[in-house]
């Protein structure tokens, strides 16, 4: 289910009660450290033009930045959660016939990370039961934050 709004995010997530949860850019830099991903967060933040959300993931291809309930402070904050985004994207490319080492577009890791992100949204599984290399979703409160949500992708749309 894809609610049509513009908030020029790469991928912005609602809650079941339509409310902006989470918001996601997308990168094809790799060996983007924690501390440039703060910068470029601050920076964009810091034009005001985009809705901020009490969830915030930065996707790189080899890592995922989470900042949670930061109230999209404009400070250059380090993230939350750094998790290695490669477990989570490879079944992915796997299914795309990307080998490792092959480039993929932003375009391409947007459609990815709207994969993956409707698995939780529209997942039953309890919390528990989710798989381990994730449990970061789990204690950020991100998994119930968007669970029965919807989201919309700008880059696709």
């Amino acid at each position: 289910m894809f609610a049509q709004r513009d908030t020029g995010w790469d991928l912005a997530v609602y809650n079941k009660d339509g409310q902006l949860v989470l918001v996601v850019q997308v990168k094809g830099k790799l060996n983007a450290s924690a501390q440039w991903a703060s910068q470029l967060r601050s920076n964009i933040l810091a034009h005001g033009i985009y809705p901020k959300a009490p969830y915030f993931l930065m996707v790189f291809p080899d890592k995922f930045y989470l900042w949670a309930n930061e109230d999209a402070q404009l400070d250059i904050s380090e993230p939350t959660y750094a998790v290695d985004a490669r477990p989570i994207i490879q079944p992915y490319l796997d299914k795309a016939g990307i080998t490792q080492g092959q480039t993929i577009s932003s375009q391409s890791l947007v459609l990815i990370v709207a994969a993956w992100l409707s698995k939780i949204i529209y997942n039953e599984l309890p919390l528990g039961e989710t798989d381990e290399q994730e449990r970061w979703l789990v204690d950020s409160g991100l998994y119930a934050a968007v669970a029965g949500g919807s989201f919309d992708c700008e880059a696709i749309a």
